[in-house]
């Protein structure tokens, strides 16, 4: 199949991918260039494959013209290959455990997706945080997204079903250092990037931790979460 018109329906269609409310409509969401796309291409996620590269082949392959994929793509200047993927949904919860609670900022969010895989945290809990699904995220996950178990849920109502996991919260000026102790089960908690954690959470986890540092006052969520992440896996 080729299409050559940017009018064509599906076109339209798909182009309306980048509204989070399409997205929840559908369970469908988009993913830009050839990384994206291999690691699309292994988890099986994929649903339809719009290229201008004529190498890419397969029954769910639409070649378009640079015109078209122009009107697909958020990008500047696009690469040629725009995939369309099915929602990663709830897969078995992993031993280690991500909560992000209001974190706003599409780039940490991404930051802490890869740094969750390398350490070991595949379940992400996403308490009213920005889109997982959006394009930015995506592009800075770098197709982590594909390998990972994305959970939609209140915090405490997590904590509550959960008992199983001894939960560590997070605070800017907390007393409590990272520590020795290191349990089978864990999940960590981040919280906004300008207001932490709710009061409620903070009262409810094993532990509030903070992270020791020399002549500042505070460090970006993701490359807070990351330090703590990397400190539970080693």
């Amino acid at each position: 199949m080729r299409i050559t018109s940017i009018n064509n329906q599906l076109v339209k269609d798909t182009t309306k991918l980048h509204q989070k409310k399409h997205r929840d409509k559908t369970g469908l969401f988009l993913v830009e260039g050839y990384h994206l796309y291999e690691e699309a291409l292994k988890s099986g996620e994929i649903e339809t494959v719009f290229t201008t590269d004529e190498t890419i082949t397969g029954d769910n392959v639409i070649t378009v013209t640079p015109q078209v994929l122009e009107k697909l793509s958020q990008i500047k200047t696009p690469q040629a290959v725009l995939s369309v993927c099915k929602k990663v949904y709830k897969r078995e919860l992993s031993d280690k455990v991500l909560i992000l609670q209001e974190v706003q900022d599409p780039g940490n969010l991404g930051t802490l997706m890869r740094s969750a895989l390398a350490f070991g945290f595949k379940t992400i809990v996403l308490d009213n945080t920005v889109d997982i699904y959006n394009d930015k995220v995506l592009r800075s996950t770098q197709g982590a997204i594909f390998k990972m178990n994305i959970i939609e849920s209140n915090t405490n109502d997590f904590m509550e079903k959960y008992t199983d996991y001894t939960y560590y919260g997070t605070e800017m000026f907390g007393s409590d250092l990272l520590t020795v102790f290191k349990p089978s089960k864990v999940a960590i908690i981040l919280g906004n990037e300008g207001s932490g954690l709710s009061q409620e959470t903070l009262e409810n986890t094993a532990q509030n931790i903070t992270i020791k540092m020399q002549e500042t006052e505070s460090l970006n969520v993701g490359v807070a979460g990351s330090i703590i992440m990397h400190y539970f896996n080693s």
